[in-house]
Protein backbone atom coordinates (compact mmCIF):
# COMPACT_ATOMS: atom_id res chain seq x y z
CA UNK A 1 0.00 0.00 0.00
CA UNK A 2 1.22 3.50 -0.88
CA UNK A 3 -0.49 6.66 0.39
CA UNK A 4 0.58 10.07 -0.86
CA UNK A 5 -0.50 13.47 0.46
CA UNK A 6 0.19 16.93 -0.93
CA UNK A 7 -1.38 20.09 0.40
CA UNK A 8 -1.10 23.58 1.73
CA UNK A 9 -2.57 25.17 4.84
CA UNK A 10 -2.41 28.30 6.97
CA UNK A 11 0.85 26.87 8.36
CA UNK A 12 2.63 26.54 5.02
CA UNK A 13 1.16 29.11 2.63
CA UNK A 14 -0.38 32.53 2.33
CA UNK A 15 -4.07 33.19 1.92
CA UNK A 16 -3.39 34.20 -1.68
CA UNK A 17 -1.96 30.76 -2.53
CA UNK A 18 -4.80 28.96 -0.75
CA UNK A 19 -7.39 31.03 -2.61
CA UNK A 20 -5.78 30.18 -5.96
CA UNK A 21 -5.72 26.45 -5.17
CA UNK A 22 -9.15 26.22 -3.51
CA UNK A 23 -11.89 23.98 -4.93
CA UNK A 24 -15.63 24.46 -4.97
CA UNK A 25 -17.71 21.25 -4.62
CA UNK A 26 -18.27 21.18 -8.40
CA UNK A 27 -14.56 21.69 -9.04
CA UNK A 28 -13.77 18.90 -6.55
CA UNK A 29 -15.99 16.51 -8.50
CA UNK A 30 -14.32 17.49 -11.77
CA UNK A 31 -10.83 17.18 -10.26
CA UNK A 32 -11.51 13.72 -8.83
CA UNK A 33 -12.83 12.57 -12.20
CA UNK A 34 -9.76 13.94 -13.99
CA UNK A 35 -7.41 12.34 -11.47
CA UNK A 36 -9.15 8.97 -11.82
CA UNK A 37 -8.90 9.16 -15.60
CA UNK A 38 -5.14 9.74 -15.34
CA UNK A 39 -4.48 7.27 -12.50
CA UNK A 40 -7.28 4.68 -12.69
CA UNK A 41 -5.78 2.45 -9.97
CA UNK A 42 -5.67 5.28 -7.43
CA UNK A 43 -8.10 6.01 -4.61
CA UNK A 44 -8.46 9.75 -3.93
CA UNK A 45 -10.01 12.24 -1.50
CA UNK A 46 -9.72 16.01 -1.94
CA UNK A 47 -10.23 18.26 1.11
CA UNK A 48 -10.68 21.99 0.43
CA UNK A 49 -11.49 24.55 3.15
CA UNK A 50 -10.64 28.20 3.68
CA UNK A 51 -7.50 27.19 5.60
CA UNK A 52 -6.31 24.10 3.71
CA UNK A 53 -6.29 22.19 0.44
CA UNK A 54 -5.17 18.56 0.76
CA UNK A 55 -5.16 15.72 -1.79
CA UNK A 56 -4.90 12.13 -0.49
CA UNK A 57 -4.11 9.41 -3.05
CA UNK A 58 -3.57 5.69 -2.36
CA UNK A 59 -2.82 2.59 -4.43
CA UNK A 60 -2.23 -1.07 -3.56
CA UNK A 61 0.93 -1.12 -5.70
CA UNK A 62 3.54 1.63 -5.30
CA UNK A 63 4.24 1.56 -9.04
CA UNK A 64 0.69 2.78 -9.76
CA UNK A 65 0.78 5.70 -7.32
CA UNK A 66 1.51 9.22 -8.61
CA UNK A 67 4.47 10.98 -7.03
CA UNK A 68 4.23 14.12 -4.93
CA UNK A 69 5.53 16.16 -7.86
CA UNK A 70 2.89 14.71 -10.18
CA UNK A 71 0.11 15.51 -7.71
CA UNK A 72 1.32 19.08 -7.27
CA UNK A 73 1.42 19.50 -11.06
CA UNK A 74 -2.10 18.11 -11.26
CA UNK A 75 -3.46 20.57 -8.66
CA UNK A 76 -1.69 23.51 -10.27
CA UNK A 77 -2.73 22.59 -13.82
CA UNK A 78 -6.38 22.21 -12.79
CA UNK A 79 -6.38 25.88 -11.78
CA UNK A 80 -4.25 27.00 -14.72
CA UNK A 81 -1.20 27.63 -12.53
CA UNK A 82 2.48 26.86 -12.99
CA UNK A 83 3.46 24.18 -10.46
CA UNK A 84 6.75 26.02 -9.87
CA UNK A 85 4.77 28.93 -8.43
CA UNK A 86 3.02 26.78 -5.82
CA UNK A 87 5.31 23.82 -5.07
CA UNK A 88 7.31 25.80 -2.49
CA UNK A 89 4.12 26.38 -0.52
CA UNK A 90 3.02 22.73 -0.51
CA UNK A 91 3.80 20.08 2.10
CA UNK A 92 4.34 16.46 1.10
CA UNK A 93 3.78 13.36 3.25
CA UNK A 94 3.66 9.64 2.59
CA UNK A 95 2.15 6.49 4.10
CA UNK A 96 1.87 6.53 7.90
CA UNK A 97 3.00 10.18 8.13
CA UNK A 98 0.11 11.14 5.84
CA UNK A 99 -2.29 9.14 8.02
CA UNK A 100 -1.01 10.80 11.19
CA UNK A 101 -1.53 14.22 9.56
CA UNK A 102 -5.10 13.31 8.59
CA UNK A 103 -5.80 12.32 12.21
CA UNK A 104 -4.41 15.64 13.48
CA UNK A 105 -6.55 17.55 10.97
CA UNK A 106 -9.77 15.67 11.77
CA UNK A 107 -9.24 16.12 15.52
CA UNK A 108 -8.74 19.88 14.97
CA UNK A 109 -5.19 19.71 16.33
CA UNK A 110 -3.77 21.28 13.16
CA UNK A 111 -6.42 24.04 12.92
CA UNK A 112 -5.80 27.76 13.21
CA UNK A 113 -8.02 27.64 16.29
CA UNK A 114 -7.24 24.31 17.94
CA UNK A 115 -10.39 22.45 18.91
CA UNK A 116 -12.77 24.19 16.49
CA UNK A 117 -15.51 21.71 15.56
CA UNK A 118 -16.11 22.59 11.90
CA UNK A 119 -13.12 20.72 10.44
CA UNK A 120 -14.41 17.22 11.25
CA UNK A 121 -17.61 17.92 9.33
CA UNK A 122 -15.51 19.19 6.41
CA UNK A 123 -13.35 16.04 6.46
CA UNK A 124 -16.51 13.88 6.43
CA UNK A 125 -17.96 15.89 3.54
CA UNK A 126 -14.74 15.53 1.52
CA UNK A 127 -14.80 11.75 1.94
CA UNK A 128 -18.55 11.56 1.19
CA UNK A 129 -18.00 13.50 -2.04
CA UNK A 130 -15.18 11.17 -3.10
CA UNK A 131 -17.30 8.15 -2.16
CA UNK A 132 -20.16 9.43 -4.31
CA UNK A 133 -17.75 9.74 -7.25
CA UNK A 134 -16.61 6.14 -6.67
CA UNK A 135 -12.93 7.06 -6.35
CA UNK A 136 -12.40 5.78 -2.80
CA UNK A 137 -11.20 2.31 -1.84
CA UNK A 138 -10.09 0.14 1.08
CA UNK A 139 -7.19 2.36 2.17
CA UNK A 140 -9.09 5.66 2.13
CA UNK A 141 -12.11 3.97 3.74
CA UNK A 142 -9.93 2.69 6.57
CA UNK A 143 -8.04 5.99 6.96
CA UNK A 144 -11.06 8.32 7.02
CA UNK A 145 -13.07 5.98 9.23
CA UNK A 146 -10.14 5.96 11.67
CA UNK A 147 -9.87 9.78 11.43
CA UNK A 148 -13.48 10.07 12.57
CA UNK A 149 -12.73 7.74 15.49
CA UNK A 150 -9.66 9.81 16.47
CA UNK A 151 -11.66 13.05 16.42
CA UNK A 152 -14.35 11.55 18.64
CA UNK A 153 -11.79 10.24 21.11
CA UNK A 154 -10.03 13.61 21.34
CA UNK A 155 -13.39 15.35 21.83
CA UNK A 156 -14.54 12.99 24.60
CA UNK A 157 -11.26 12.14 26.32
CA UNK A 158 -9.74 15.65 26.46
CA UNK A 159 -10.96 19.16 27.24
CA UNK A 160 -9.67 20.63 23.97
CA UNK A 161 -13.00 21.03 22.19
CA UNK A 162 -14.75 22.20 25.35
CA UNK A 163 -12.40 25.16 25.89
CA UNK A 164 -13.53 28.05 23.68
CA UNK A 165 -10.77 30.36 22.51
CA UNK A 166 -12.42 32.85 20.10
CA UNK A 167 -13.86 36.11 21.41
CA UNK A 168 -17.37 35.50 19.94
CA UNK A 169 -17.61 31.89 21.15
CA UNK A 170 -16.55 32.87 24.67
CA UNK A 171 -18.90 35.87 24.66
CA UNK A 172 -21.88 33.61 24.00
CA UNK A 173 -20.81 30.28 25.47
CA UNK A 174 -19.00 31.38 28.62
CA UNK A 175 -20.64 34.72 29.44
CA UNK A 176 -24.14 35.05 27.97
CA UNK A 177 -25.07 31.48 28.91
CA UNK A 178 -24.37 32.28 32.55
CA UNK A 179 -27.30 34.70 32.45
CA UNK A 180 -29.74 33.13 30.03
CA UNK A 181 -30.90 29.52 30.02
CA UNK A 182 -32.33 29.90 26.51
CA UNK A 183 -32.00 32.45 23.71
CA UNK A 184 -35.19 31.63 21.78
CA UNK A 185 -37.16 34.43 23.47
CA UNK A 186 -34.29 36.92 23.79
CA UNK A 187 -33.97 40.12 21.77
CA UNK A 188 -30.50 40.85 20.41
CA UNK A 189 -29.19 44.20 19.22
CA UNK A 190 -26.06 44.71 17.11
CA UNK A 191 -24.53 48.18 17.09
CA UNK A 192 -22.05 48.70 14.26
CA UNK A 193 -20.97 46.37 11.48
CA UNK A 194 -17.71 44.87 12.68
CA UNK A 195 -16.71 41.30 11.82
CA UNK A 196 -16.53 40.28 15.45
CA UNK A 197 -20.02 41.54 16.19
CA UNK A 198 -21.42 39.71 13.17
CA UNK A 199 -19.72 36.47 14.24
CA UNK A 200 -21.06 36.87 17.78
CA UNK A 201 -24.60 37.17 16.45
CA UNK A 202 -24.06 34.05 14.35
CA UNK A 203 -23.23 32.19 17.57
CA UNK A 204 -26.40 33.61 19.13
CA UNK A 205 -28.44 32.42 16.14
CA UNK A 206 -26.90 28.97 16.53
CA UNK A 207 -28.10 29.04 20.15
CA UNK A 208 -31.64 29.87 19.04
CA UNK A 209 -31.85 33.69 19.02
CA UNK A 210 -34.32 34.84 16.35
CA UNK A 211 -35.20 38.46 17.26
CA UNK A 212 -32.17 40.40 16.01
CA UNK A 213 -31.98 44.10 15.14
CA UNK A 214 -29.01 45.84 13.48
CA UNK A 215 -28.21 49.53 13.94
CA UNK A 216 -25.41 51.40 12.19
CA UNK A 217 -24.92 55.05 11.35
CA UNK A 218 -25.18 54.08 7.67
CA UNK A 219 -28.66 52.69 7.02
CA UNK A 220 -27.71 50.97 3.74
CA UNK A 221 -24.92 49.06 5.46
CA UNK A 222 -27.30 48.07 8.26
CA UNK A 223 -29.78 46.74 5.70
CA UNK A 224 -27.15 44.61 3.94
CA UNK A 225 -25.86 43.20 7.23
CA UNK A 226 -29.38 42.50 8.46
CA UNK A 227 -30.11 40.57 5.27
CA UNK A 228 -27.03 38.38 5.82
CA UNK A 229 -28.02 37.70 9.43
CA UNK A 230 -31.74 37.18 8.77
CA UNK A 231 -32.26 40.18 11.03
CA UNK A 232 -34.08 43.53 10.94
CA UNK A 233 -32.38 46.87 10.23
CA UNK A 234 -33.38 49.97 12.14
CA UNK A 235 -32.41 53.65 12.17
CA UNK A 236 -29.57 54.86 14.39
CA UNK A 237 -32.00 57.52 15.63
CA UNK A 238 -33.88 54.75 17.46
CA UNK A 239 -30.84 53.73 19.54
CA UNK A 240 -32.36 54.62 22.93
CA UNK A 241 -35.62 52.84 22.18
CA UNK A 242 -33.80 49.74 20.99
CA UNK A 243 -31.60 49.71 24.10
CA UNK A 244 -34.78 49.71 26.18
CA UNK A 245 -36.12 46.86 24.00
CA UNK A 246 -33.06 44.59 23.97
CA UNK A 247 -31.99 41.72 26.23
CA UNK A 248 -28.51 41.42 24.68
CA UNK A 249 -26.40 44.10 23.05
CA UNK A 250 -23.27 43.51 20.97
CA UNK A 251 -21.49 46.76 20.20
CA UNK A 252 -18.65 47.12 17.68
CA UNK A 253 -18.78 50.68 16.39
CA UNK A 254 -15.69 52.72 15.47
CA UNK A 255 -16.73 55.76 17.53
CA UNK A 256 -13.91 57.63 19.24
CA UNK A 257 -16.04 58.38 22.31
CA UNK A 258 -18.60 56.27 24.20
CA UNK A 259 -21.92 56.22 22.34
CA UNK A 260 -23.79 55.40 25.56
CA UNK A 261 -22.81 57.38 28.65
CA UNK A 262 -24.12 56.75 32.14
CA UNK A 263 -26.22 59.92 31.89
CA UNK A 264 -27.79 58.80 28.62
CA UNK A 265 -28.46 55.33 29.98
CA UNK A 266 -30.25 56.57 33.13
CA UNK A 267 -33.72 57.10 31.51
CA UNK A 268 -33.25 53.94 29.39
CA UNK A 269 -32.70 51.95 32.56
CA UNK A 270 -35.96 53.23 34.04
CA UNK A 271 -37.85 52.14 30.92
CA UNK A 272 -36.44 48.62 31.23
CA UNK A 273 -38.20 48.00 34.57
CA UNK A 274 -35.30 45.97 36.03
CA UNK A 275 -35.11 43.52 33.13
CA UNK A 276 -31.65 41.94 32.74
CA UNK A 277 -29.44 43.56 30.12
CA UNK A 278 -26.33 41.80 28.85
CA UNK A 279 -23.88 44.07 26.99
CA UNK A 280 -20.83 42.88 25.05
CA UNK A 281 -18.77 45.96 24.32
CA UNK A 282 -16.28 44.70 21.73
CA UNK A 283 -15.29 48.15 20.49
CA UNK A 284 -11.91 49.84 20.90
CA UNK A 285 -12.27 52.49 22.31
CA UNK A 286 -15.27 51.26 24.31
CA UNK A 287 -18.80 52.15 23.20
CA UNK A 288 -20.35 51.93 26.69
CA UNK A 289 -19.30 53.98 29.69
CA UNK A 290 -17.91 51.47 32.27
CA UNK A 291 -20.07 53.22 34.90
CA UNK A 292 -23.14 51.63 33.27
CA UNK A 293 -22.11 48.34 34.92
CA UNK A 294 -23.20 49.90 38.25
CA UNK A 295 -26.86 49.97 37.21
CA UNK A 296 -28.99 47.14 38.56
CA UNK A 297 -29.37 44.02 36.41
CA UNK A 298 -26.87 45.33 33.85
CA UNK A 299 -23.98 43.01 32.98
CA UNK A 300 -21.35 44.84 30.94
CA UNK A 301 -18.29 43.07 29.53
CA UNK A 302 -15.49 44.65 27.54
CA UNK A 303 -13.00 43.15 25.09
CA UNK A 304 -10.43 42.93 27.89
CA UNK A 305 -12.75 40.74 29.98
CA UNK A 306 -13.19 38.35 27.07
CA UNK A 307 -9.50 38.31 26.14
CA UNK A 308 -8.59 37.24 29.67
CA UNK A 309 -11.01 34.30 29.35
CA UNK A 310 -9.60 33.52 25.89
CA UNK A 311 -6.06 33.34 27.19
CA UNK A 312 -7.10 31.20 30.16
CA UNK A 313 -8.86 28.74 27.84
CA UNK A 314 -5.96 28.75 25.39
CA UNK A 315 -3.54 27.76 28.15
CA UNK A 316 -5.95 25.04 29.30
CA UNK A 317 -6.13 23.68 25.75
CA UNK A 318 -2.36 23.61 25.46
CA UNK A 319 -2.18 21.57 28.66
CA UNK A 320 -4.50 19.01 27.03
CA UNK A 321 -2.28 18.69 23.95
CA UNK A 322 -0.17 15.74 25.27
CA UNK A 323 -3.36 13.71 25.91
CA UNK A 324 -4.62 14.43 22.39
CA UNK A 325 -1.23 13.66 20.87
CA UNK A 326 -1.13 10.32 22.68
CA UNK A 327 -4.54 9.42 21.23
CA UNK A 328 -3.28 10.26 17.73
CA UNK A 329 -0.18 8.11 18.20
CA UNK A 330 -2.22 5.18 19.53
CA UNK A 331 -4.63 5.36 16.61
CA UNK A 332 -1.79 5.77 14.10
CA UNK A 333 -0.18 2.58 15.41
CA UNK A 334 -3.55 0.83 15.30
CA UNK A 335 -4.08 1.93 11.69
CA UNK A 336 -0.60 0.72 10.71
CA UNK A 337 -1.33 -2.67 12.27
CA UNK A 338 -4.69 -2.89 10.49
CA UNK A 339 -3.16 -2.05 7.14
CA UNK A 340 -0.29 -4.49 7.55
CA UNK A 341 -2.72 -7.19 8.60
CA UNK A 342 -4.65 -6.58 5.40
CA UNK A 343 -1.46 -6.57 3.34
CA UNK A 344 -0.04 -9.78 4.87
CA UNK A 345 -3.28 -11.55 5.77
CA UNK A 346 -4.10 -12.84 2.30
CA UNK A 347 -0.59 -14.23 1.76
CA UNK A 348 -0.61 -15.93 5.17
CA UNK A 349 -4.04 -17.40 4.46
CA UNK A 350 -2.94 -18.70 1.03
CA UNK A 351 0.24 -20.20 2.49
CA UNK A 352 -1.72 -22.02 5.20
CA UNK A 353 -4.31 -23.24 2.69
CA UNK A 354 -1.52 -24.50 0.46
CA UNK A 355 0.15 -26.33 3.37
CA UNK A 356 -3.18 -27.83 4.48
CA UNK A 357 -3.86 -29.09 0.97
CA UNK A 358 -0.42 -30.75 0.78
CA UNK A 359 -0.93 -32.29 4.21
CA UNK A 360 -4.29 -33.76 3.21
CA UNK A 361 -2.83 -35.13 -0.04
CA UNK A 362 0.10 -36.83 1.70
CA UNK A 363 -2.15 -38.30 4.38
CA UNK A 364 -4.46 -39.66 1.70
CA UNK A 365 -1.52 -41.35 -0.03
CA UNK A 366 -0.30 -42.74 3.30
CA UNK A 367 -3.69 -44.24 4.20
CA UNK A 368 -3.89 -45.84 0.76
CA UNK A 369 -0.49 -47.50 1.30
CA UNK A 370 -1.00 -48.59 4.89
CA UNK A 371 -4.49 -49.95 4.52
CA UNK A 372 -6.71 -50.24 7.61
CA UNK A 373 -5.32 -48.34 10.65
CA UNK A 374 -6.96 -48.21 14.07
CA UNK A 375 -8.54 -44.86 15.01
CA UNK A 376 -6.05 -43.98 17.77
CA UNK A 377 -3.01 -44.56 15.53
CA UNK A 378 -4.66 -42.63 12.69
CA UNK A 379 -5.32 -39.66 15.01
CA UNK A 380 -1.71 -39.64 16.25
CA UNK A 381 -0.32 -39.65 12.71
CA UNK A 382 -2.62 -36.80 11.65
CA UNK A 383 -1.56 -34.75 14.69
CA UNK A 384 2.10 -35.42 13.91
CA UNK A 385 1.64 -34.18 10.34
CA UNK A 386 -0.18 -31.08 11.62
CA UNK A 387 2.58 -30.31 14.17
CA UNK A 388 5.24 -30.73 11.51
CA UNK A 389 3.51 -28.35 9.10
CA UNK A 390 2.94 -25.77 11.85
CA UNK A 391 6.59 -25.93 12.95
CA UNK A 392 7.79 -25.52 9.38
CA UNK A 393 5.50 -22.50 8.81
CA UNK A 394 6.11 -20.83 12.17
CA UNK A 395 9.54 -19.18 11.42
CA UNK A 396 8.58 -17.53 8.11
CA UNK A 397 5.17 -16.41 9.42
CA UNK A 398 6.66 -15.04 12.64
CA UNK A 399 9.28 -13.15 10.62
CA UNK A 400 6.53 -11.75 8.40
CA UNK A 401 4.55 -10.57 11.43
CA UNK A 402 7.67 -8.91 12.88
CA UNK A 403 8.33 -7.09 9.62
CA UNK A 404 4.69 -6.03 9.42
CA UNK A 405 4.81 -4.61 12.95
CA UNK A 406 7.79 -2.48 11.85
CA UNK A 407 5.85 -1.34 8.80
CA UNK A 408 8.12 -2.87 6.15
CA UNK A 409 6.87 -6.36 5.20
CA UNK A 410 6.86 -5.99 1.43
CA UNK A 411 10.28 -7.49 0.63
CA UNK A 412 9.72 -10.54 2.85
CA UNK A 413 6.17 -10.85 1.53
CA UNK A 414 7.46 -10.93 -2.04
CA UNK A 415 10.12 -13.49 -1.06
CA UNK A 416 7.56 -15.79 0.56
CA UNK A 417 5.29 -15.57 -2.47
CA UNK A 418 8.21 -16.46 -4.71
CA UNK A 419 9.62 -19.29 -2.52
CA UNK A 420 6.26 -20.94 -1.93
CA UNK A 421 4.92 -20.06 -5.39
CA UNK A 422 1.88 -18.28 -3.99
CA UNK A 423 -0.17 -16.53 -6.63
CA UNK A 424 -2.54 -13.82 -5.30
Amino acid sequence: MTLQLVGCSHRSSSLDIRERLAFTPDQTIAALAALHATYPAAEAVLLSTCNRIELYVATPDAADCPTHAELIRFLAAFHGLDDRDVSGHMFQLSDIDAVRHLFLVAASLDSMVMGEPQILAQVKQAFALALAQQVTGPVTHLAFEAANRVAKRVATETEISRRRVSIPSIAVGDFAKQLFETFHDKRALLLGAGEMGEETLRYLRDEGARQIVVLTRQNERAALLAERLCAVADSWDHLDARLAWADLVVSVTSAREPIVTAARFQPIHHQRADRVLFVLDLAVPRDFDPAIAQFGNVYLYSLDDLQIACERNRRAREQEWPKAEQIVEEETARFAADIQHRVTGRTIERLKDQADALQREELRRLWNKLGPVDARTREEIERAFERLVNKLLHPPLESLRDEASRGSPQRLLDALRHLFQIDD
